[in-house]
């Protein structure tokens, strides 16, 4: 069992505070998952707080790189944050003694990227080992010095806060270490990506204690709904008639699905059979359902399920 928190001071609280970012790649997604989650807002006049109306769920809209220090001081009870920003300055705790504070819960599907190492196109890449004394330029010092001491190698590592990417051409590096998603910067820099330290995606981050006020029954209410909204992202409905003898098949060309259901029905024609269908239902795979015996094909789409 972990020990409880109570917040800030030891007080007790009926309300959970998330913050996202105010702005930003995160923002939008954040909002459109917890508003799928049934939640809805008030916002302030000044946009940086909104009261939960349909629950007693608030939102601190913030800086991103500020959200794992709020749940650490307790202001915050859960943040939607890049894996990337969690980690670092979980490791930059960790550099000083401190102890772990927030923990990541969920990964949200959304806002993909990998912490790259990126050298020059002209360089030819022969491991981790080339690296031995070379300046890294990075906004990700921690996550860094702990992948160079883990691989043994001495590199200075030159701390920037932005535009990390034109260090090379400035002189005050040799390569860098930043975030790649489509690759775009680092063709216009002329570096090229070639060691992937991190793979990050938007996630659900909450403090290492669990709760011991009013607070837990609504944290384990939004995970089950965050649990249930991520599931259905990609799911789909489907249905359709089918002799039985084509049950197999039909249930062995559905392995990404949950278990055929049959449907009341009456007579000894066709079964009316349905499942959710947690991967991609493309046209081919329709033909191959149909080829298989499968007739009538339905494909829905699912707001919300409690199962």
């Amino acid at each position: 069992m972990s020990p409880s928190i109570s917040g800030t001071g030891g007080a007790k609280r009926d309300r959970l505070r998330i913050a996202i970012q105010k702005s930003g790649r995160l923002a939008e997604p954040a909002r459109a998952l917890l508003s799928a989650c049934g939640l809805s807002w008030r916002e302030s006049r000044d946009k940086l707080f909104c009261y939960g109306e349909s629950l007693p769920i608030d939102l601190l809209l913030v800086r991103d790189d500020d959200i794992p220090g709020l749940i650490a001081d307790g202001v915050c009870d859960f943040g939607v944050v890049g894996r990337n920003e969690l980690n670092e300055q979980a490791a930059a705790r960790a550099r000083i003694g401190l102890p772990p504070a927030f923990r990541e819960l969920r990964a949200l599907g959304f806002g993909g990227c990998r912490l790259m190492l990126a050298i020059p196109e002209s360089w030819e890449w022969q491991g981790p080992a080339q690296l031995q004394g070379l300046r890294i330029a990075t906004s990700y010092p921690a996550i860094l010095g702990e992948w160079l001491q883990a691989q043994g190698i001495q590199a200075s590592v030159v701390e920037l806060s932005g535009s990390v990417e034109i260090a090379p051409k400035l002189g005050t590096a040799d390569l860098i270490c930043d975030l790649v998603s489509s690759g775009a910067t680092l063709l216009a820099n002329q570096l090229k990506p070639v060691e992937t330290l991190l793979d990050s995606v938007a996630v659900l981050a909450g403090p290492v204690r669990d709760f011991d006020d009013e607070r837990a029954a609504l944290a384990e209410m939004l995970l089950r709904r965050v649990d249930g909204v991520l599931k259905l992202k990609d799911s789909k409905l489907l249905m359709f008639r089918a002799h039985r003898d084509t049950v197999a098949e039909l249930a062995r060309l559905l392995p990404d699905a949950d278990p055929l259901v049959q449907l009341p029905g009456e007579g000894e024609g066709p079964l009316s059979l349905q499942t959710m269908c947690h991967g991609a239902v493309t046209w081919q795979r329709l033909e191959e359902l149909e080829r298989a015996g499968a007739q009538g094909l339905m494909v829905l789409s699912v707001e919300r399920s409690l199962a």
